[in-house]
């Protein structure tokens, strides 16, 4: 097979691809017996990247896989092709999803250890559920709490090709909150303040009730006590007029 053959080949496969492609997925589109080289694949990969040059789309290698992606700055373009609204995401969700990336494999009690407030079930389903974190084992410790790290959808999503590319932790110690945040915004998403306030009053709501619930079991024990102690007094009488 012709090497423009194997270009175009690989080139239609990137461009129907709904996730990235790695070098033994593009062998695999080949007849057995007709499968080209490593090296051929490779070839194949950067003359697209060449071609792409000046143009709206990009090669993209993300964790050893490969896709066509266009280029950030048609971003403004193209979302209007999209009617639903860009997602949006807490101050909690991305502080816990940039620990994550950073300290990675990290437990929950260790997030909560530098975030310093406690990280909901909420935030940790809502992270696995857009994939962007798996459990990837448990913690020799007493429990064994999960240990959770990122993935290749994280990658993508974040525009990353590998974990390398997160910026160094001196750079966002120096930069502004809001500028450090920004990092873990995904293409098309932003931040939503008010999200973070839902949350707080969600938490401080349900320590209401766990207080109000204390002081009703508080004075149901009370009661118990009085009652306990009215009952005896009354044998004791009974007992002293026998």
């Amino acid at each position: 097979m012709s090497e423009v053959r194997i270009r175009d080949i690989v080139q239609a496969a990137l461009l129907v691809a709904g996730e990235p492609l790695t070098l033994e997925r593009l062998g695999s589109l080949f007849a057995e017996g007709a499968q080209p080289e490593r090296e051929g694949l490779l070839q194949a990969l950067e003359e697209i990247r060449n071609a792409c040059n000046d143009g709206p789309l990009e090669l993209q290698c993300i964790d050893k896989a490969y896709r066509l992606q266009t280029r950030v700055e048609y971003a403004p373009w193209l979302n209007r092709l999209f009617a639903e609204r860009p997602a949006r995401y807490s101050r909690a969700v991305l502080e816990t999803l940039a620990i994550i990336a950073y300290r990675q494999p990290t437990t929950r009690g260790e997030i909560e250890a530098i975030r310093g407030v406690a990280v909901s079930s909420e935030i940790i389903k809502t992270l696995l559920s857009r994939e962007w974190i798996r459990q990837v084992g448990t913690k020799e410790v007493p429990g064994r709490p999960a240990l959770y790290g990122t993935t290749r959808a994280f990658l993508e999503n974040f525009n990353l090709t590998s974990l390398g590319e997160l910026p160094p932790l001196s750079e966002l110690r120096m930069a502004a909150d809001d500028e450090a945040a920004q990092v873990f915004v995904p293409i098309g998403a932003s931040i939503d303040p008010s999200a973070t306030e839902s949350e707080a009053t969600e938490s401080e709501a349900t320590e209401s009730e766990a207080t109000e619930s204390e002081a009703t079991e508080s004075e149901a024990t009370e009661s118990e006590a009085t009652e306990s102690e009215a009952t005896e007094s009354e044998e004791g009488e009974s007992g002293e007029a026998l």
